[in-house]
């Protein structure tokens, strides 16, 4: 077994392998940037080596950083996580001249896996089903209606060197393939100048499925089950389960099959994911190998008990499987969300900044029988910052059964304290809660279907709507009470909280008496809905516990003068508790207007200049660019939303941006 690890990478996945590593009574090397420097990953390594400035560019994957770094340390091993030079066959290589173990495949399997054409290939002479298509040349309509009709409908007509959905089209039958040929190539010659043409198979309501693989030096490989990774936006996985609640046995073991059959083809071994796509009928096709561990491999090992990590470790050694392929069994449900610092209400637009509060919900098994698991590499006080990818956690929850896995999870993310920062804790307890998702009906297309003008928030129903009101109305009663208990009792009369109240949320005003109980209050609405509340929150809790007529409700508390905001359920409630004369008064009070803002251009997102493509003086079309700047991996190219003159730029390349900084104004 080896002696010292060296991880090359930072953040959860660091933790994550030092975890395992330190089980094993293995010794962990941390390696970090400029930007780096007090990352938690660092403070939990026995070690830590300095790689280099914040980009991971010249940090991170810089080969000759990460060698050096174990000839200082005297690893015998490395780990690369995910991402980075976790597939970097360039990089394994160079390990195996310094004698080096690699904690992954072998170099021959991560460059033929690389190659999207070259995988394909090997797939499909593995046995592995794969999208049926013609990649050739096609001379005109009469042939494009042939191939189709060989391939079946419906079809993907494409332009070979499409983007951006030009040069597309979707036929269903001969005359839409005949019209789809004609129209694809037009627009492909007039947007790219290349009217070249291919066509395949259109895969119905698609489902993003991947299996996982795991293989010895000694010729075993077997598969451990599947993920569902349908939830996905721009591409990006956003909530993942294991195992698939579209698969039926005889479709997960012929799946796993050829998983296994492909992984062998290229002699592979260590943990390895071969991704899928199925469509309504169950029909599967093989989309490429992920040669690496994956973000999303804490759901299988919850299902199946198997330790990835360790097993990649003891593969690398040399060690041979302790188990073989009837010995994986998949027990209960388990469920990932990626908490994202990113901020849904601006398009998912990234968020950078200073963990001002970071309190995840309590790990390991719940009284319920249920089990919480929260993979992070970030603290309370740390800094997000604006170099690296936006991950912040995977919170993951298991229980015997899909919906209490969402149920748990939905209680799990009521329960997760983020401040500081935008973040998408409101959109994933959104997704937990649709009903869509609980019916697990579900498709790559799930969130552009059901959020098509991204995310608002979650608009309460009546039911939920009453439950806040009365969790406001707790919560205005306790600072009450305590505000009387304070004042004391002058001469013989002491301060009365009163009973009658108006809580206005939503631009409705909800009339409620409030009665004192021995451990809580009851709460009358007009109309005689009645409700009982009880809680452990006090003034200064960010978050407390309340049952609301029987249901559990952990939320998050702010109090900001006569309002207290509420926020539970991807909901975010202000409240305003008044007495009946002054909540008259205040419905005859004006609204705020907000300011003006159409004449200028704002930041979207914390980040940096990186380019401005327009001049002072200038007349600006709509669609025209104006500015991008750049944070998190991510470019954000600004456009003009109309016709119009430049006044004044307000930014130069380079510079640093906060949110809502003016970049250009016009007149």
């Amino acid at each position: 077994m080896f002696k010292k690890i060296l991880i090359a990478n930072r953040g959860e996945i660091a933790l994550r392998v030092m975890r395992t590593a330190k089980k094993l009574g293995i010794a962990t090397v941390a390696v970090y940037s400029d930007a780096d420097r007090d990352a938690l990953h660092v403070r939990e390594a026995d070690e830590a080596v300095h790689i280099g400035p914040a980009p991971s560019s010249q940090s991170y994957i810089v080969i000759d950083n990460i060698l050096e770094a174990i000839r200082r340390t005297g690893a015998d091993a490395v780990h690369p996580g995910y991402g980075f030079l976790s597939e970097n066959a360039a990089f394994a290589a160079a390990l195996e001249r310094e004698g080096i173990a690699f904690i992954g495949p072998p170099v021959g399997a991560i460059e033929a896996m690389g190659d999207k054409i070259t995988s394909k290939k090997i797939a499909a002479e593995a046995g592995v089903n794969t999208v049926p298509g013609h990649m050739g040349l096609i001379e005109d309509a009469d042939e494009a209606v042939a191939i189709a009709a060989a391939i079946g409908y419906p079809v993907m007509i494409k332009a070979s060197a499409g983007g951006g959905g030009k040069g597309m089209r979707i036929a269903w039958n001969d005359a839409e393939a005949r019209e789809g040929f004609r129209a694809s190539k037009n627009e492909a010659k007039s947007s790219f100048g290349d009217d070249r043409i291919f066509i395949e198979k259109f895969v119905t309501q698609p489902r993003h499925i991947e299996i996982q693989v795991l293989g010895d030096r000694h010729g075993n490989t077997l598969y451990l089950g599947e993920r569902e990774c349908s939830i996905q936006r721009r591409n990006q996985k956003v909530v993942e389960e294991a195992p698939s609640p579209f698969l039926d046995a005889a479709t997960r073991r012929a799946m796993g099959e050829q998983a296994v059959a492909l992984a062998k083809a290229v002699g592979y071994h260590s943990a390895g994911t071969v991704e899928f796509i199925v469509d309504g009928e169950r029909n599967f096709y093989f989309l490429e190998m992920n040669t690496r561990l994956q973000v999303e491999h804490p759901v299988t090992e919850l299902v199946t008990g198997i330790d990835l990590v360790e097993q990649m470790i003891r593969v690398a050694a040399g060690e041979p499987l302790a188990f073989g392929q009837d010995d994986v069994r998949l027990d209960g449900w388990a469920i990932e969300s990626r908490l994202y610092a990113e901020d849904p209400y601006r398009n998912f637009l990234p968020s950078i900044g200073r963990l001002t509060r970071y309190r995840p919900p309590a790990e390991g098994p719940q009284p319920d029988g249920t089990a919480v698991r929260n993979d992070t590499g970030v603290y309370e006080g740390g800094e997000i910052s604006m170099y690296y990818d936006p991950m912040v956690a995977k919170l993951c929850t298991w229980a015997p059964d899909r919906l209490a896995a969402i149920e748990a999870m939905a209680k799990a993310l009521d329960d997760f304290e983020v401040e500081g920062i935008g973040h998408n804790l409101p959109f994933l307890s959104a997704v937990m809660g649709h009903a869509r998702f609980r019916a697990g009906h579900l498709t790559t297309a799930f969130i552009a279907e059901e959020f098509p003008d991204g995310f608002r928030g979650v608009v309460p129903g009546e039911d939920d709507a009453l439950r806040l009101t009365a969790i406001a109305a707790f919560v205005h009663r306790t600072v009450q009470e305590r505000a009387a208990h304070i004042s004391g009792t002058i001469g013989n009369h002491r301060r009365v909280v009163g009973r009658e109240w108006v809580a206005s949320f939503g631009g409705n005003d909800y009339p409620v008496t409030l009665e004192s109980l021995p451990d809580g209050i009851h709460a009358r609405f007009d109309g005689g809905r009645t409700l009982t509340i009880a809680g452990d929150w006090t003034p200064g809790r960010r978050h407390a516990v309340f049952l609301v007529g029987g249901t559990r409700i952990g939320a998050k508390v702010d109090l900001s003068g006569s309002a207290i905001r509420l926020r539970w359920r991807g909901m975010d409630a202000t409240v305003r508790v008044r007495s009946p004369r002054v909540a008259a008064l205040a419905r005859l009070m004006p609204e705020r207007q907000p300011p003006d803002t159409s004449k200028l251009l704002l930041c979207p997102m914390p980040g940096v200049v990186t380019a401005v493509f327009v001049s002072e003086g200038e007349t600006v079309e709509a669609g025209q660019p104006l500015a991008a700047v750049e944070a998190m991996k991510m470019e954000n190219m600004m456009k003009a939303e109309r016709s119009g003159t430049v006044k004044r730029i307000a930014v130069r390349p380079g510079q640093s941006l906060a949110v809502d900084e003016t970049i250009l104004e016009f007149e």
